[in-house]
Parts: C-alpha cells; sequence; structure tokens
C-alpha cells in the first residue's frame, strides 16, 4: 500500500525530470504516513527530501519506501542517502536499484553500512515501467516511444476517404491528452499534420499542464506557414525534422516560430529516422509519443525505434478490406516471421478497449 502510495506520487513527475527519473517517496511510523514528496524536476530537490522534510522529527525510526534506489552521489543536490541516515530512518523499502552503472547499488550500500535495514524488490515492476524511459535513454540516447493509434474493431484506422473523427471516445482522447502531460515530446508525420491541421497541445481544463514539444517529420518540407502549430497561441515548441535545403522556407517556417532541423536523409529523400532520434536523446528526451500515421509509424518500427503500442480498439465497422492499418507496407509473407509483443495488457477505455503491449521483435517489412 505505501509503495503503491509512492509510485502514484512519481507518476506526478513522469515526463518533466529529465535527464533524471521520476521518483516517489512515503514516510511511515507507527502504521500512519508521516511523509511524502516526488521529484518535480531536475534541479529541483528529490522526493526523499520532500518526504523528510514533510516527516521532521517523525522520520527517526521510520520506515521509507521510495521507487528507486536513493543516490550517493553529489550532483546539483545533496545524495538523499546520506539525508536519510542523518534524519535516523531504520527501514528502507526500495522498489528497484538505479539502472545507471556508475551509480548502481551505491546508495543501498551507503545505507547498509549505516545500520539501515535496506529490502529491494518490492512493486519493482511497476516501478521498472515508471523509469523506461530513463532507462531506455542510459542504455542508447534515444527516448522510450509509444506508438499510440485508434482503430475499429475490423482494424481500419480510417474510412476509405481518410475520416478519422472520431474513431475512439471521449474518455480515451481524455486519456491521450493525460498521456501527453506526462511526456516530453510528441511527434506525427507530415501527412498527418495536411490532413488534420491538429495542435498537438495537453488540453485538460482544470489541470495544471505543459505542452510537450511537437515535432514533425518533413522530408521535403511541405509545411505550411498556416498550420495551427503557428498561428495559434500555445507554450509548445515546434521542432520541424528535414531533408530539405530550401534556405527561403526554412527562413520564413523560423520566423513563424518553428525550429527547423535539418538532417541526413536516406536513398529515398527521407529523413534518417535514427539520427532524429538521436537528437532527441541529447535534448534530453526521455519519452516520446509517437501519434501517426502509418506510413511514420511503419518507417520508425523497421529501425526498431518503437518500444509500446498504445492502441484504443473501438466498437465500431467500417466493413471491406482496411486500406489504412496501424501500419503500412506489404507486411510479412509467413506467420512466423511476425513481429512479436510482451507484457500486453489490456482494460476499458470508456466505450472502447485499451491494449497495450511492449515490442519484443520489430521485423516487420
Amino acid at each position: 500500500m505505501y509503495m503503491q502510495r509512492a509510485l502514484e506520487l512519481a507518476e506526478q513527475g513522469r515526463g518533466r525530470t529529465a535527464p533524471n527519473p521520476a521518483v516517489g517517496a512515503v514516510i511511515v511510523k507507527d502504521g500512519r504516513i508521516v511523509g511524502e514528496g516526488f521529484h518535480p524536476q531536475a534541479g529541483m530537490p528529490h522526493a526523499e527530501v520532500y518526504a523528510l522534510d514533510q516527516a521532521g522529527a517523525n522520520a527517526q525510526g521510520a520506515d521509507i519506501y521510495v521507487t528507486l534506489e536513493p543516490c550517493s552521489h553529489i550532483g546539483r543536490t545533496p545524495p538523499c542517502a546520506r539525508a536519510l541516515i542523518a534524519a535516523g530512518i531504520r527501514r528502507a523499502f526500495v522498489a528497484i536499484i538505479d539502472p545507471n552503472p556508475r551509480v548502481s547499488g551505491a546508495g543501498i550500500s551507503l545505507l547498509r553500512e549505516a545500520g539501515i535495514v535496506v529490502e529491494v524488490g518490492l512493486c519493482q515492476d511497476q516501478a521498472a515501467d515508471l523509469i523506461a524511459g530513463f532507462s531506455k535513454h542510459l542504455r542508447s540516447g534515444h527516448p522510450w516511444t509509444i506508438y499510440k493509434a485508434a482503430m475499429t474493431l475490423d482494424g481500419h484506422t480510417a474510412t476509405a476517404i481518410g475520416d478519422s473523427r472520431w474513431i475512439s471516445c471521449e474518455q480515451s482522447r481524455l486519456r491521450v491528452h493525460r498521456l501527453r502531460n506526462r511526456v516530453e515530446a510528441i511527434m506525427v508525420g507530415i501527412e498527418t499534420l495536411l490532413k488534420d491541421d491538429p495542435l498537438l497541445n495537453v488540453r485538460l481544463p482544470g489541470e495544471q499542464t505543459r505542452d510537450p514539444l511537437r515535432v514533425v517529420v518533413d522530408s521535403r518540407l511541405r509545411f505550411p506557414l498556416s498550420a495551427k502549430m503557428l498561428t495559434q497561441d500555445s507554450t509548445a515548441a515546434t521542432l520541424i525534422a528535414t531533408g530539405c535545403e530550401d534556405s527561403a522556407r526554412i527562413n520564413a517556417l523560423t520566423a513563424a516560430g518553428a525550429e527547423v532541423l535539418l538532417l541526413p536523409t536516406d536513398d529515398a529523400g527521407l529523413v534518417n529516422l535514427p539520427a532524429l532520434w538521436d537528437e532527441l536523446g541529447r535534448r534530453q528526451i526521455q519519452h516520446l509519443l509517437l501519434e501517426g500515421g502509418s506510413t511514420l509509424a511503419t518507417s520508425a518500427w523497421q529501425e526498431c525505434l518503437i518500444d509500446e503500442l498504445m492502441v484504443f480498439v473501438a466498437p465500431r465497422l467500417v466493413g471491406g478490406c482496411p486500406t489504412r492499418g496501424l501500419f503500412a507496407g506489404s507486411g510479412t509473407t509467413l506467420m512466423a516471421d511476425s513481429a512479436m509483443l510482451d507484457d500486453m495488457r489490456h482494460e476499458t477505455s470508456g466505450t472502447d478497449l485499451l491494449i497495450r503491449a511492449k515490442v519484443q521483435t520489430c521485423l516487420l517489412d
């Protein structure tokens, strides 16, 4: 129960703490919570510090439940492990060891050397999911990428003429905005922009929100100056990834408020996606939400850049053979060569079914 509360707290920092991970902490004494906190953003105190401040003298002889191993090194803030020792914490329940090899295990060792009982592994799978973006960025320098899509029960993401508003129900669309509020960047392809002219911002009335970076992959630089992203007020920045060196277009888009990122292209003249993911990683993007369309998603899949699928299946039937699916291309010929997914979960979302799964293999032609 206490670790679940720590995980809930940590969620409030997801998408806001880069280059740090999201962390939550709860201090318990005599069967009641006396302090709790989460890491809100890089440069601010860590979760343990907020929890200790709230607990005050009650921290002496108390237990702490923390979603990630307390840090032992001096960065922008002092080491949390030493703060726990100084406060007189009796036991520490740690969900997961820090995946950073430079510090992994050091905080736990410091606590144990000071006589604090440390238990590791409580709710570790949930804790690992919480910091998936941090861990992926550590391993590869790339963001954890979620491909979000909506489709009908018979596999259509749009009708034959391209109409897709709205496949999913209002509750599902609200859920997507909550997801946008917890990522650092959203990405679409230029075809989606030209067709839908989306704002790609966060719209959650009455809730504290922050617009993520909007990334548009536009190999030939067809981005219109009249797009809502450039003409309607928003706190979100717009990044256009292109291989086109048209200086007049670049200057016009820059003057309109966009940032144009010139990247290498492949033999077909399309933006080199691994190079784009490299750049997003350099910008400390840990979580990327890929929202469309199927052509961009297929290219990202073929480069093994997608980590998780989030598919809303609506109780709708379009009929006919789907010409617009989750992915484009010819697909695999043999079922034995199909891409495998892992850790598949499902739940209802209003009238829709939400299916989430992690990518195990990415062999899709």
